[in-house]
C-alpha cells in the first residue's frame, strides 16, 4: 500500500452522489406524462443520473488506486477489481457493473437512451446506487487502516 484512501474524497463524492439522487427525486415524476411534459425534466434526470454514476465510479477508482495500488481505466472493470480486493461482495459488484455499463451507454450511446428508461430508473432503481455506495462506505468504515484522515 503506497498511499491511503483520502477520507475527504470519499466524503465529497458521497455528498455529490446524494445531491444528484436528491435532484432526481425532486423532479416532477408522478407519472410518465408529468415527467415528459417539460423536456427539461428529462434532461435534468439524465444529467443528475450520469453525474451521480460518475461520482460512484470515482469513489471505486480512488479506493482501488490508493488502497490497493490498482489502476483501472474502464468503468466496468472497477466493480470487478473492488470484488477481487474484498471491498464489494459479488451481488454489489454485479449491480455496480450494470451501473457502469449504463453510464457508458449514457455517454457513448446517448441516442439509445429512451425517456421511458430514464423514467423507470428515476422512479424505481435509484436504490441500486445507494446500495453500492453504502457497501463501499461500509467497507471504508470497517477498514480504518486504509484511510487518511483529512
Amino acid at each position: 500500500m503506497t498511499s491511503r484512501i483520502r477520507e475527504k474524497i470519499i466524503a465529497d463524492r458521497t455528498s455529490w452522489i446524494r445531491q444528484m439522487i436528491s435532484g432526481i427525486k425532486a423532479l416532477p415524476q408522478d407519472t410518465m406524462d408529468v415527467f415528459t411534459s417539460d423536456p427539461r425534466t428529462v434532461a435534468a434526470a439524465e444529467s443528475y443520473l450520469r453525474r451521480g454514476l460518475e461520482a460512484l465510479m470515482d469513489i471505486g477508482r480512488h479506493v482501488l488506486a490508493k488502497g490497493f495500488s490498482k489502476v483501472v481505466s474502464e468503468y466496468k472493470d472497477i466493480p470487478v477489481k473492488l470484488r477481487e480486493s474484498g471491498v464489494l461482495k459479488e451481488a454489489d459488484a454485479t449491480i455496480m457493473r450494470e451501473l457502469a455499463g449504463y453510464r457508458n451507454r449514457m455517454v457513448h450511446f446517448y441516442d439509445e437512451i429512451s425517456t421511458e428508461e430514464l423514467y423507470d430508473i428515476s422512479t424505481k432503481q435509484l436504490g441500486d446506487i445507494d446500495q453500492v455506495l453504502n457497501a463501499i462506505l461500509q467497507w471504508v468504515q470497517t477498514h480504518p487502516e486504509f484511510i487518511e484522515k483529512d
